[in-house]
């Protein structure tokens, strides 16, 4: 790995210390503890955009958390990184979402915007900190600095201010490790992309519909000549596409952060932390494709009837649940009573919540 890599003898370690591991890195032990948590489980049953009831096909936070960790891995390969650590952060950076993807988060801070609000990567690190109880010796999963700090993406001033060191960067303007910041592009790239095959799928995006989009058109214009007009061809060349879109989002991320941290001349970690910019980053057209995908996706895909239809039922879900809850404190399990912060326990069995369980316990009030 490279001396900018974050490394074990590096390492900020753990709150709580523990014997190194005769078989497993610090890393790997991190990823281990998240994949047999209990809210990484629930990911199965937590939705993207299309809630649990609408197919199987559709991907859920599980599987996006799968296809970041891959992606993740393969960007800090290429670099001479850790690919445990980005592997690590990248399965656990959903952990605090709410049921019914950002229908179910927008709805939970507006009924929490008196007491905190609420932010779905303080919530993950919430997760992995607090609400995880499965040791002796300490609340959470223990996770080493660096994971923490990666799995804290974004956070307001005014939670950082109340998380000690793990919070200084949102202060002081400084960065993550370099293994964050490629989950972050990971992340954008694979949300991105897989929503458009999502949207495909659902029949919301059908070729015509995806074609307005240049990115997606270049692609597909130049492959289909290849395939024969039928049903069966037209799906496998939009897969295709999609494939080569990623394919170019992925190598060019690698190769423009390559250029990055050679012209800013990086040695340490501490020079990744304290340079001005991040140093993962897509060059500034291939930026600029996937901006436009973001552009594409919320005019056609999140704004669209069928979407918002999905998205309404599930912030109503969400509120009348938190009103259920604000006034029968009883009815929370014991689990998640903390009774000096009666909201914030609310908050927290809400977003722990699969979307399939949150419809049962909402039809069960009625």
């Amino acid at each position: 790995m490279k001396k900018y890599a974050v490394s074990e003898k590096n390492s900020l370690g753990r709150e709580y210390p523990e014997n190194k591991s005769p078989l497993r890195n610090d890393f790997q032990r991190d990823r281990d503890r998240i994949i047999h948590s209990s809210a990484f489980r629930r990911l199965m049953y937590k939705t993207q955009v299309f809630v649990n009831h609408e197919g199987d096909m559709f991907r859920t936070r599980l599987t996006h958390s799968l296809e970041v960790s891959q992606i993740s891995r393969g960007i800090a390969r290429s670099l001479g990184l850790n690919e445990d650590l980005s592997e690590t952060i990248a399965l656990a950076h959903d952990l605090g979402h709410t049921p019914f993807g950002h229908a179910g988060q927008d709805a939970l801070n507006q009924c929490m915007k008196d007491h905190g609000g609420f932010e779905h990567n303080y919530q993950s690190l919430r997760v992995v900190d607090k609400l995880e109880k499965r040791y002796s010796n300490f609340s959470g999963l223990n996770l080493t600095f660096e994971s923490r700090e990666g799995i804290l993406k974004h956070c307001s001033k005014k939670n950082a201010s109340l998380l000690g060191r793990i919070g200084e960067r949102f202060l002081n303007k400084t960065h993550p490790s370099l293994e964050a910041q490629i989950v972050d592009i990971a992340d954008s790239i694979a949300y991105n992309i897989h929503d458009l095959e999502d949207g495909y799928r659902s029949g919301i995006l059908p070729i015509s519909k995806l074609n307005q989009l240049d990115f997606f058109a270049k692609h597909y214009n130049y492959l289909k000549k290849d395939f024969d007009s039928n049903e069966a061809n037209e799906k496998v060349c939009v897969y295709e596409t999609l494939r080569h879109m990623i394919f170019l989002l992925i190598n060019d991320a690698t190769n423009n952060s390559k250029k990055l941290i050679s012209e800013a001349n990086i040695k340490t970690i501490d020079e990744v932390r304290n340079h001005k910019t991040t140093l993962i980053n897509l060059s500034e057209p291939v930026q600029n494709y996937l901006n436009d995908c973001r552009i594409f996706l919320r005019a056609n895909l999140y704004e669209h009837p069928r979407v918002n239809k999905m998205t309404s039922d599930a912030q109503r879900i969400i509120i009348d649940l938190f009103s259920y809850y604000e006034d029968n404190f009883k009815a929370l399990p014991n689990d998640y009573k903390i009774h000096e912060k009666k909201y914030r326990s609310i908050a927290d069995f809400l977003s722990g919540m699969t979307d399939r369980f949150a419809n049962e316990i909402h039809k069960s009030l009625n």
